[in-house]
């Protein structure tokens, strides 16, 4: 008998910051999407700044694409990007893969990725 084990929970997490209204951000979903392919082991979301507000509060996103990058439940990046896929892949080798990234300090970012955490595994 073949068991089938289901996939054990990505430690990575990249999260796209976006909004609907936002042209670039919807250009960017695409290439996003390519990326995600080629890093199976890494949770990828969009989250649409608008309609999580709460989720996001109390960090105001202003700039569009903005990624949150982070390894287990440590934050190693957030800001704005170029919405170009090898900027993705950058960011994930040298954020994600290396172990000496150093963490991000900001508690309001630690706690956004804890409650992203929660919300995608309820």
């Amino acid at each position: 008998m073949n068991l089938v084990m289901p996939p054990a929970p990505a430690t990575a997490l990249v999260v796209c910051l976006c909004a609907a209204w936002c042209g670039v951000c919807r250009d960017y979903q695409s290439r996003f999407a390519q990326v995600q392919a080629r890093f199976p082991q890494i949770e990828f979301l969009w989250i649409d700044v608008e309609d999580e507000a709460d989720l996001l509060h109390p960090l105001d996103i202003e700039d569009f694409p903005t990624l949150l990058l982070a390894s287990g439940n440590v934050p190693r990046f957030l800001g704005p990007v170029t919405p170009q896929a090898e900027m993705l892949e950058r960011l994930i080798r040298s954020q994600l893969q290396d172990p000496a990234a150093p963490a991000l300090a900001d508690k309001s970012i630690s706690d956004l990725v804890l409650r992203i955490r929660a919300k995608t595994s309820a």
